[in-house]
């Protein structure tokens, strides 16, 4: 494979002058489903230019948002990786903290996946079989009452006569909100709950009737059949060990390298997998990004080129690197491409 050579430009070298003891290698954190993805580009990127190997780590989208956010510095990181689209609160923190200039660099996408013991019978779920075994609060005889199914042939008799525990991600990982959005609230809506919550809502107007309603779609059980795991999919994968009738919610490149201990669940009758989310058959997958500090190029060596050599057809692109890992490759790279070249900020959120 042929990766494009940088070196330090004069530009960043005359920016560099007037700034002590600047750091040499990039910082960045975020999302641990992209954390593999970026530490393969950052080894790269060091073994095949004149810069330093960039520091990545992980601690979640949220997380990784919020260090973007706490200012423009050395102090600071210069990317934020994540697996949700960053939120209007934000932007807002960053520019009280004087991050104006966020450049929003899709990288690709991943797919949600529901997977069980390898050993195990094999899933073939949809949304409300999902909401159905999981949700907080249930439809039954046209009212709202608390979820007390135990097997997940209660809620699909064609599924396995097998006890509900099932392992999904926390509020602070990006994927928690696909899966909120795509799963729960697609199933909630399916089964009428929806419905019986919107009636419910008190809120002001129709905008917020429908927010408290899909809030209340988003809240699972509190019995122990829903597990929240703040950590990484490796600790759902050791609670699943633990566990081995127990259903994880992973993303499609952890699975697909641990098909050993894994089988994954069909989603409305669709086989998740690298075809199926580029096409968008698969029904539950997520775009992912890099969120960039633009005040840091030409200050931090290597932030432009980083990015760039990140996009390149090399690392993203159809054949690339990254897709032996299961990044699913941006059909709109080419574009994504020009706004790097462009130092293309985000304009206001849709």
């Amino acid at each position: 494979m042929t990766f494009l050579k940088f070196s330090v430009s004069a530009v960043a070298l005359c920016a560099m002058a007037g700034v002590a003891e600047a750091r040499d290698n990039l910082q960045i954190a975020g999302s641990s489903t992209v954390l593999p993805y970026a530490t393969i580009v950052a080894e790269a990127f060091g073994e095949n230019t004149d810069f330093a190997t960039p520091v990545v780590e992980g601690g979640g989208s949220g997380a990784g948002r919020k260090k973007l956010c706490e200012g423009v510095g050395e102090n600071t990181i210069d990317i934020a990786n994540s697996s949700s689209r960053i939120k209007q609160s934000d932007i807002d923190e960053c520019k009280t903290n004087g991050v104006t200039d966020i450049m929003e660099v899709r990288i690709g996408y991943d797919g949600i996946v529901f997977a069980t013991a390898a050993s195990g019978p094999a899933f073939a779920l949809t949304p409300t079989d999902v909401f159905l075994a999981i949700g907080a609060k249930v439809a039954k005889d046209g009212a709202l009452v608390d979820n007390t199914a135990k097997q997940w042939a209660e809620v699909n008799a064609a599924l396995p006569a097998q006890d509900i525990l099932a392992f999904i991600p926390g509020t602070k990982h990006g994927t928690r909100e696909v899966f909120d959005t795509k799963v729960l609230l697609e199933g909630c809506k399916a089964t009428g709950a929806y419905d019986l919550h919107l009636a419910a809502s008190t809120g002001a107007d129709d905008d917020a009737k429908k927010k408290e309603a899909e809030t209340a779609c988003f809240e699972t059980r509190t019995d122990g059949a829903s597990v929240d795991i703040d950590g990484d999919y490796t600790e759902t994968l050791a609670r699943m060990d633990a566990n081995p009738t127990a259903m994880g919610v992973f993303g499609l490149s952890f699975y697909e390298n641990n098909t050993a201990k894994l089988q994954v669940a069909t989603m409305s009758g669709v086989t998740p997998s690298v075809e199926t989310i580029a096409s968008g058959e698969y029904p539950v997958s997520r775009p992912l990004y890099m969120y960039v500090k633009k005040q840091h190029i030409g200050v931090i060596p290597g932030l432009k080129e980083y990015v760039q050599f990140f996009v390149s057809d090399d690392m993203v692109g159809p054949e690339g690197e990254l897709t032996q890992y299961g990044l699913v490759p941006d059909p709109e790279l080419a574009a994504t491409q020009a706004a790097v070249e462009a130092e293309t900020v985000m304009g206001p959120l849709e």
